[in-house]
């Protein structure tokens, strides 16, 4: 069983963290000089090297590590207090926050709970449909709401099948459904939340770190990456699902699936409530906005943006919409006399939001930043410069199975975090466009699926005590290497048309990296 850690205690791996960083930032500062010019990057090269090892080893807490550049940069002259703390707070958190609120409303009506539903009975059949049913409607939340959230909710419904299975046939024989089951739950979870920026963090640091870092791009909207996403999110559930049920857990032919408790689940629930039907006009609405607010270039047609029509299209952003329409939650009162709050959505929400993934992402923001004004990405760029005729595909592959391994381990939003300023600097020194190593990164952080540790949904299913670790290890370093595969295929078909990147050429905006100016 997946256990928490109990009691005050570190690990060992924390406990050399948390001195192994510290050292390393006082050597760095005492006896190294990357640039005579600019003491200044030596300064910033140690600051990102103390939070690398603390975000790797987990030795304080991942939002703590994130707070390190309000009290290093100041004392190391590097950006002043208040030009560092603006950095946390920006249309980017706002969209986090927007799309959180909306998602934590979705859980409190159980709308939530009604789709999943919904779409298990609409898909489930036998054994191997059931699966699917599943994996799409757990794809399918997790694009909007915590992938954790979905898990939690997805895995009693999924034992209630599976213990009434065992009570008919035995444990054993059941076995291979339950392990495809449970596994299927955790892996589109993962999978649902790479198909847009809200569906998880790695996706969202991306775009604030690509903006940061190349000011002069077209910043990433929520429809273009959708428009890319997508597509691949469900190419990578199809082939999970076939992986499962066809080549590691094949489900014997005279094992059935009781779709009853599906059924009874779903009537359970009851008719849809005001409530519910308010929430889901909004969710809707809003998935609408975010993916048409800009327009759409699909290679055979262009849809064009709702913003063309309003009168100051280029102020609109994600992040506008988000609290535009989580605010009309707050406007609309409820019908529910068991309601604990006079509207829709209440003031118990903002306590619920993660702030602990807000700062997390602010310290991202920060060092992208950092590695920007101290002109730290010019010099890591120059020392990749030798890597300036390498293939893209082949760069890219090795990026995709660095980033799905590494996160196997570590925290995908950290470790995005910590990479992608790098990934703009060795895109910067090969002359090719950043988006060819950043986009396939990010996807590949959100695609580790071997460790109970890797993200929290394997951690859920893996804490039902009916997998072993073995089990998830085997089938999961074998969907690893093919989502490598899959990322850069569909990438270099389907996302260098959507944001219009030529593999040969050096866009004008990246050459503008390194050239912020010094607070």
């Amino acid at each position: 069983m997946h256990e928490e850690k109990s009691g005050p205690t570190r690990s060992m791996s924390q406990m050399i963290g948390l001195i192994l960083g510290p050292v390393l930032f006082f050597i760095v500062i005492l006896f190294f000089d990357f640039d005579p010019e600019k003491p200044i990057v030596t300064r910033m090269a140690a600051v990102a090297i103390l939070m690398a090892v603390w975000w790797i080893t987990d030795a304080i807490p991942l939002f703590a590590t994130a707070l390190l550049p309000m009290l290093l940069y100041p004392l190391l002259g590097i950006l002043k207090g208040k030009a560092v703390a603006p950095i946390y707070i920006n249309s980017t958190i706002f969209l986090f926050m927007g799309g959180f609120m909306i998602a934590l409303t979705m859980e409190k009506w159980q709308l939530h709970r009604r789709i999943a539903l919904f779409i298990i009975r609409l898909i489930g059949g036998g054994p191997s449909r059931i699966i699917l049913g599943f994996m799409v409607a757990a794809a399918f939340l997790s694009m909007w709401i915590s992938n954790t959230a979905t898990a939690i909710m997805m895995v009693p419904i999924g034992l209630a099948i599976v213990s009434q299975m065992e009570a008919k046939f035995d444990e054993e024989k059941t076995h291979k459904f339950t392990v495809a089951l449970m596994l299927g739950i955790a892996y589109s979870c993962s999978v649902g939340g790479v198909a847009t920026l809200v569906g998880t963090p790695p996706n969202l640091s991306f775009a604030r770190i690509f903006e940061i870092t190349f000011p002069k791009a077209t910043p990433i909207a929520f429809g273009t990456w959708f428009t890319m996403a997508l597509p691949l999110s469900v190419v990578m559930l199809v082939t999970i699902w076939l992986i499962l049920t066809k080549l590691f857990f094949r489900v014997p032919a005279d094992i059935t699936v009781d779709r009853a408790i599906v059924d009874k689940e779903y009537d359970d629930l009851g008719p849809m409530s005001f409530e519910e039907k308010v929430v889901l006009v909004v969710f809707l609405l809003t998935a609408f906005l975010w993916v048409f607010r800009k327009t759409l270039n699909l290679g055979f047609v262009s849809i064009p943006g709702w913003s063309q029509l309003i009168p100051y299209p280029k102020l609109i952003d994600d992040g506008t919409v988000a609290l535009t329409m989580a605010m009309i939650l707050f406007l609309i009162p409820t019908r529910s006399k068991a309601a604990e709050t006079a509207t829709i959505m209440g003031p118990d929400v903002i306590k619920n939001i993660p702030w602990n993934i807000v700062i997390l992402f602010g310290g991202g923001f920060a060092m992208a930043k950092g590695f920007q004004v101290t002109g730290l990405s010019t010099l890591i760029g120059n020392q990749f410069s030798g890597l300036a005729g390498m293939s893209p595909i082949l760069m890219t592959s090795i990026i995709c199975t660095g980033l799905t391994f590494l996160t196997e381990l570590t925290s995908n939003t950290a470790t995005t975090e910590m990479i992608l300023p790098i990934l703009a600097s060795v895109a910067f020194a090969m002359k090719a466009n950043p988006l060819l190593l950043m986009i396939p990164a990010t996807l590949s952080a959100s695609c580790a699926f071997m460790m109970p540790v890797a993200t929290p949904p394997n951690a859920i299913v893996f804490g039902s005590g009916r997998i072993k670790i073995a089990e998830m290890a085997k089938v999961g370093i074998f969907i690893n290497l093919i989502g490598v595969v899959i990322i850069t295929v569909i990438f270099f078909i389907l996302g260098t048309a959507v944001f219009n990147i030529d593999p040969g050429v050096f866009p004008e905006w990246a050459a503008q990296m390194g050239t912020g100016a010094h607070n």
